[in-house]
């Protein structure tokens, strides 16, 4: 099954490692002119080393006023993935309003921000186009000292249900991806360890985590026109997780 973007603008955010990476130069080799957004410059430069033609655009999505400036100055948007995220562990009793705050900010309200901004476009061009939120598993499952960062995604899932109800009917789609671990840099680092990584992998019925490329082919099908029916889901990405 082959996917194109010939002719489509795309634009993701948290660009510069893993999943928003890779997904970056996938849409690349699909046709795409892409802009991608990070708030590294040196991310942005090696990015644009290996693709020149990629439009990079520099902005820390925690500041509204140069996220509004940012991505209101990429010009239509046919394609949107909002990739950033973070999180910052804390146990329930010891999290803080600080920390609190920093998380919801970027995983919610700047993806909020950044789709107003294009969904805008989409709606007065009359063009249509296709959201994807990178969410979490964490949205679905309770994590120990992760208070902040499962309450943002779940927060988000629902976001991106109420944005696909009001959207859909201007032939915009709005959905999730929802992975577990991903091996990532960061990843495999956090993750190396056997007496942790163990009692996790024992949930996973294919017994692995999940590579880059796993989210990145999930992603490229729900922004692409064979998901043309794909509307308001949150696609989980955990090899089975969720059954046991």
């Amino acid at each position: 099954m082959e996917i194109r973007f010939d002719g489509k603008r795309a634009l993701v955010t948290g660009a510069g490692k893993g999943i928003g990476r890779g997904l970056v130069k996938a849409l690349v080799k699909c046709g795409a002119e892409v802009f991608a957004l990070s708030r590294t410059k040196e991310d942005l430069d090696s990015l644009v080393q290996e693709y020149p033609g990629i439009h990079p655009v520099q902005c820390d999505l925690a500041d509204p006023e140069a996220t509004k400036a940012a991505v209101g100055s990429v010009g239509p948007i046919d394609l949107l993935v909002n990739n950033a995220g973070i999180s910052i562990l804390e146990s329930f009793l010891d999290v803080t309003l600080d920390v609190f705050d920093k998380v919801m900010n970027v995983n919610v309200r700047s993806v909020m921000q950044v789709s107003q901004i294009v969904a805008k476009g989409m709606v007065e061009r009359g063009t249509g186009g296709s959201i994807v939120n990178v969410s979490s598993l964490a949205s679905k499952t309770a994590l120990k000292d992760h208070t902040s960062y499962c309450t943002s995604k779940g927060a988000l899932d629902m976001m991106s249900k109420v944005m696909a109800l009001e959207l859909g009917p201007h032939k915009i789609r709005v959905n999730t991806v929802n992975p577990t671990v991903v091996m990532t840099d960061m990843g495999r680092m956090v993750w190396s360890d056997p007496a942790k990584s163990g009692p996790m992998l024992a949930r996973i019925p294919l017994g692995k985590f999940v590579e880059v490329d796993d989210v990145v082919h999930a992603i490229l099908f729900l922004l692409s026109d064979k998901a043309a029916m794909v509307n308001g889901t949150t696609m989980p990405i955990e090899g089975g997780f969720l059954t046991s």
